[in-house]
């Protein structure tokens, strides 16, 4: 991609940004960013099309108990094709993949994207969701829901299903813990794997701080 234009991209996308969710903020658009750079140079992808896919992939970003919260990745593809076509030095006909790209980016939704660059961008969102940040974000988040951080009776789902929406560990068991098996690129996947391992450290130490007496 031309310099000059990524850094418009990005200062756009800083521009757009959310402060009020430091699990949405313009430092999660940065790292996901990198993380699509990353594997976008090593899967040989289109870095026309990954670079503003993952600037502006939560341009709108609904709580995730909103009602409307399951089509954040549609709006947020829609208003950034409208932003992109009133760009003139960005190639308008790559337009409609970086929509695409976009909408793909939803977890609970298991969109398989049908393009390179769709994969890359998803993966490279996905990756937020596990590891040392993936903690960080999720109990951010929990503090802006106002959810508790686990069930009182059952801290680990071991005997009922996980409901991430009311209790932030449970958010580990529906989607942190499992975000590497839907992983599409090799390079991602590899990235995950360590991070996956760091999920289980922390949830081995939680469980042993709980069970003091």
């Amino acid at each position: 991609m031309n310099p000059t234009l990524k850094t418009e991209l990005i200062q756009l996308a800083k521009k757009y940004s959310h402060d009020d969710d430091p699990s949405h903020d313009f430092e999660h658009i940065l790292r996901v960013l990198r993380n699509a750079e990353i594997i976008a140079t090593k899967e040989g992808a289109d870095l026309d099309i990954v670079i503003p896919a993952a600037l502006f992939h939560d341009l709108v970003n609904y709580p995730k108990n909103h009602p409307k919260a399951k089509f954040s990745s549609e709006l947020s593809a829609q208003k950034t094709g409208k932003l992109l076509r009133k760009l003139k030095n960005y190639p308008q006909y790559k337009i409609p993949s970086v929509e695409h790209a976009i909408s793909c980016c939803s977890f609970s939704k298991k969109v398989v994207p049908n393009s390179l660059e769709g994969k890359v961008v998803q993966d490279a969102d996905w990756l937020e969701a596990t590891g040392a940040i993936s903690i960080m974000r999720t109990f951010a988040t929990t503090g802006i829901m106002k959810r508790p951080f686990y069930h009182l009776e059952d801290h680990f789902c071991e005997h009922r299903e996980a409901e991430p929406l009311h209790y932030a560990v449970d958010l580990f068991y529906a989607r942190l813990l499992r975000v590497h098996e839907r992983l599409n690129t090799k390079t991602a996947k590899a990235l995950a794997k360590r991070r996956t391992a760091f999920l289980q450290t922390f949830l081995e130490e939680l469980k042993l701080e709980l069970q003091m007496k």
